[in-house]
């Protein structure tokens, strides 16, 4: 089975976190945390933070880790390291994704998410 490692920023706006919605491939239109693959050489931050300049044009601090994640889909196993993330600027453009939503704790059941970043919103009501 394909092996994939990404990292996922939960980027935090006050009590607020960011969800994106897929606009492609065959989990097109299911929520996300942002971010991706890793690519050679590359810490988990130095990739977050190129991540999300490509899929968000925003710059971000990356402020502490929150879990790993390991799930098999499909066609993969995906390998995804969560970091709890702050926006240094508030400004956010789409690049990839399809929309945004700044959802609060009780609020995340509201979109459909990715099998792997539903365990990632238990971890993060796990924290309160």
């Amino acid at each position: 089975m394909k092996q994939i490692e990404v990292v996922a920023a939960i980027i935090r706006r006050a009590d607020k976190m960011l969800a994106t919605q897929r606009g492609y491939g065959d989990w097109k239109d299911w929520w996300e945390f942002p971010g991706g693959k890793m690519e050679p050489g590359e810490t988990p931050g130095e990739a977050l933070q190129r991540e999300i300049r490509e899929e968000l044009s925003a710059e971000i601090n990356v402020d502490e880790f929150l879990c790993t994640v390991e799930y098999d889909y499909p066609n993969m196993h995906l390998t995804m390291h969560c970091y709890l993330c702050s926006l240094q600027r508030s400004t956010l453009h789409l690049n990839e994704h399809e929309a945004a939503r700044w959802l609060s704790v009780g609020e995340l059941d509201c979109v459909q998410w990715l099998p792997a970043d539903q365990i990632v919103v238990e971890k993060i009501r796990e924290r309160g």
